[in-house]
């Protein structure tokens, strides 16, 4: 794991366009949570959601996003159905009873991001789904745990591991956590995997977005055609939570939960 790039600390007003970003993102998540049915399309819910950021004034994160020479992004809303790791992209696919659904999404407020990811599911799920939603959702807990000021970078995918391999469940490596605040993805680079104690200190200022995706079967990731849909590649289930977090002189403070949220 390398830890060569400058972690920014951001400041007490960027800090506060952060704050309103993430609120708008989770208070839009708990709407589209509340439109997740069987019988709903994934663009419908992505259709919901641009609606919301029009009449918020806010600025997508997502939409027209083109890292690393990718084709731009084509929604406001990534909408990741039960063997879908992450990316998956909205269109004319129906959700059913039983299915799991990843609903990740972001905005930006004066130039700065709020990002936040939720998985939920559609009408009734087996027990073992049920299982590994709550897995997954308790090692972000754990992951954000971590973030007091002065423990290691590394500490958090630590707790996150620990959490899911505990439960035979696997981390996916593919993907990580980031740094966030004027650009999407910030350094640092924050896999939710390792050995702890290791890395830069963790300093108040500091805004992480943290992301556990959580596999039933192996860690193996493929990517479909589109370039960006994310898939398990044995077909398993996978799960993902995200939150935006500020680490502050008291510990951690999330900035993406409101009152309902996960």
């Amino acid at each position: 794991m390398a830890f060569g790039e400058r972690i920014p600390i951001k400041t007490r007003s960027e800090i506060e366009s952060i704050r309103e970003a993430t609120r708008h993102v989770a208070e839009i998540l708990l709407e589209l949570r509340a439109l997740v049915r069987p019988g709903i399309t994934t663009a419908e819910l992505d259709q919901h959601a641009e609606k919301a950021i029009s009449e918020r004034g806010v600025k997508s994160s997502f939409k027209g996003y083109d890292p690393h020479g990718l084709p731009r992004y084509p929604a406001v809303l990534c909408v990741s159905v039960n063997d879908e790791i992450v990316h998956g992209i909205p269109g004319s696919r129906v959700l059913k009873d039983g299915d799991i659904v990843g609903l990740d999404f972001g905005v930006s407020v004066d130039g700065y991001h709020g990002d936040s990811a939720v998985t939920v599911p559609v009408g009734n799920i087996g027990a073992e789904t049920q299982r590994l939603l709550d897995v997954t959702g308790d090692s972000l807990d754990r992951g954000i745990d971590a973030m007091e000021p002065g423990k290691r970078l590394s500490d958090i995918g630590h707790a996150v591991q620990k959490r899911v391999e505990s439960e035979d469940f696997t981390v996916v490596r593919d993907f990580a956590g980031h740094g966030i605040g004027r650009k999407l993805h910030e350094p640092p680079w924050i896999p939710n995997y390792g050995a702890p104690s290791r890395g830069p200190r963790l300093l108040p200022g500091m805004v992480f977005a943290i992301e556990p995706m959580v596999n039933v079967g192996g860690p193996g990731v493929r990517v479909l055609d589109d370039e960006w849909t994310a898939v398990t590649q044995d077909g398993s289930l996978s799960a993902h939570f995200e939150h935006t977090v500020l680490i502050t002189d008291n510990g951690p403070e999330v900035l993406s939960r409101v009152a309902g949220s996960h």
